[in-house]
């Protein structure tokens, strides 16, 4: 696994080594003691799966407060999203910032979000899934959400935002 820090602090892109021949080829997509090597957060409780049928669908910004806090590892295994990660960690170099990426099928890398970091999706297909591994559980309770147009951030979607649920229309301006 090769480790790319992105332009948020404590991010990163994982790509995976492939190693195949005519047949196809096989590739290590998480361990343990190369997380920790790498100083990331390796502990993983809970995987889930994230379908959504029409391109334009908007879903986040999404994080968890503490005790919940969570890393996530995040893949495409259909379809294309834009991935977005807005940092809201107060002692952070990158707070208050956002960077986007683009996973798709057609690339094996997972995204590494660290901790309070909030993370939302726009999908750039119809019929697009991804695979999230989380550091902690699922606590409606600790949840909390950013805007998907919140001012604080202009984070620029790529395409206009065709659907998107009640809950993430909902959440209130960010405070710092």
């Amino acid at each position: 696994m090769i480790f790319l820090p992105t332009d948020i602090e404590g991010a990163s892109i994982i790509e995976i080594e492939k190693k195949g021949d005519d047949r196809g080829f096989f590739a290590r997509t998480y361990d343990i003691d190369i997380f920790n090597k790498n100083q990331l957060d390796s502990k993983i409780v809970q995987c889930n799966v994230n379908h959504t049928k029409h391109k334009g669908t908007l879903k986040g910004l999404h994080y968890q407060i503490s005790p919940y806090e969570e890393t996530k590892l995040i893949r495409c295994t259909r379809g294309s999203v834009c991935s977005v990660t807005v940092d809201l960690r107060p002692t952070s170099s990158t707070y208050k910032k956002w960077e986007s990426i683009v996973l798709s099928q057609d690339e094996y890398y997972w995204r590494y979000i660290p901790k309070g970091c909030a993370n939302g999706i726009q999908t750039l297909v119809d019929d697009t899934e991804l695979i999230y591994q989380n550091s902690q559980y699922y606590s409606p309770e600790h949840e909390r959400g950013i805007r998907w147009n919140d001012p604080s951030f202009k984070i620029k979607w790529p395409l206009p935002v065709e659907n998107i649920s009640d809950k993430d229309k909902s959440w209130k301006d960010f405070q710092d």
